[in-house]
């Protein structure tokens, strides 16, 4: 009976939005990997609203959230030919793609989240964005993602020589490959939705992630210990195509630019509610939260990663100018 109430429920939801689009000049397909009620795909839809009614109507978002138009790394193929007309994603995957996104995407480049909003909310950040142009995307926005921790099923990591050994998987970027690997552990790049089986069956580990996403996912039942080594701070961005931008006209494209800029509020006061429901959740079902760590040998070791990956003047002085912001 709950079922069929659920496929009720979710008909008609479907029903009444498509009665709404119809009524729309344009329609806007975004695509979120995380499910539903989570703080960036509900920043989206709040978007949309702003849009709607800044546009008297005539443009609708319609969000795809769970992966339901592919993993990342394939929804950003989609965006960039136009087939998705707007994407939420991690910075991470972007990195082999789009050289600026590495700065934002090494361990420990922000000393905390208020020093990475100043940062996203400032020239730099708007720099990055413009860098999206050149790869047939128009960055809009930053969300957050808090902060990422290890997390396995192993032993409790408490320094890093716990760390050494074993298997987490990694988002498809080098960089993250490469700081598993510094720290001695074994790096396994592989979609999002494959972790929770690969953790059960043995093939890996463990994985890294921020509260609410190790809560979502339910890794937290097949992984029972989480370190607060806090190595990233990546912020998730909102980009468009922009071949579907460029189809608008100016009036419009400015109020898309708009309501996603007024969404970051928003989704920034959902993040806080999200992260602090997820930690308890997390912690009242019995996982191990490791706290007492010595982050400054994690910190040294990442030394050869910025070595490898900060190569270029340009990058070299985006990371001088991110460490100088207060």
């Amino acid at each position: 009976m709950k079922s069929l109430k659920l496929i009720l429920g979710t008909l008609s939801a479907s029903a009444a939005f498509m009665g709404v689009a119809a009524a729309c000049e344009v329609t806007l397909k975004s695509s979120d990997t995380h499910p539903e009620g989570y703080p960036t795909v509900e920043a989206v839809k709040y978007m949309g609203e702003l849009l709607n009614e800044s546009t008297d109507g005539r443009i609708c978002v319609e969000v795809f959230h769970s992966a339901q138009l592919g993993e990342e790394k394939d929804t950003i193929e989609q965006t960039q030919l136009g087939v998705i007309d707007m994407n939420r994603v991690s910075l991470g995957p972007f990195n082999n793609l789009i050289e600026e996104t590495k700065v934002f995407s090494l361990p420990y480049i922000f000393r905390s989240t208020e020093h990475m909003h100043k940062v996203v909310d400032g020239e730099i950040g708007d720099e990055v964005l413009e860098a999206f142009q050149d790869h047939n995307l128009v960055g809009l926005a930053y969300y957050d993602s808090g902060s990422r921790s290890f997390y396995n099923k192993q032993r409790p990591i408490a320094s890093i020589e716990d760390v050494d050994g074993l298997k987490f998987r990694v988002m498809q970027s080098d960089i993250f490959v490469d700081m598993v690997d510094a720290l001695g552990g074994n790096a396994t790049p592989m979609p999002y939705g494959e972790v929770y089986s690969s953790i059960q069956t043995g093939v890996i580990d463990g994985a890294e992630n921020n509260w609410p996403s190790f809560e979502s996912s339910g890794h937290y039942e097949v992984a029972g210990y989480y370190t607060l080594d806090q190595h990233l701070i990546v912020p998730e961005v909102l980009v468009m195509s922009k071949a579907s931008f460029e189809k608008l006209s100016d009036e419009d494209q400015a109020a898309i630019r708009e309501a996603a800029k007024q969404s970051v509020g928003k989704m920034r006061e959902l993040w806080a509610a999200r992260e602090k429901a997820s930690e308890e959740k997390v912690r009242a079902a019995g996982v191990e939260v490791i706290t007492e760590i010595d982050k400054q040998p994690f910190i040294d070791s990442m030394k050869p990663v910025y070595e490898k990956h900060v190569t270029s003047d340009a990058l070299k002085a985006l990371v001088t100018r991110i460490q100088e912001v207060e």
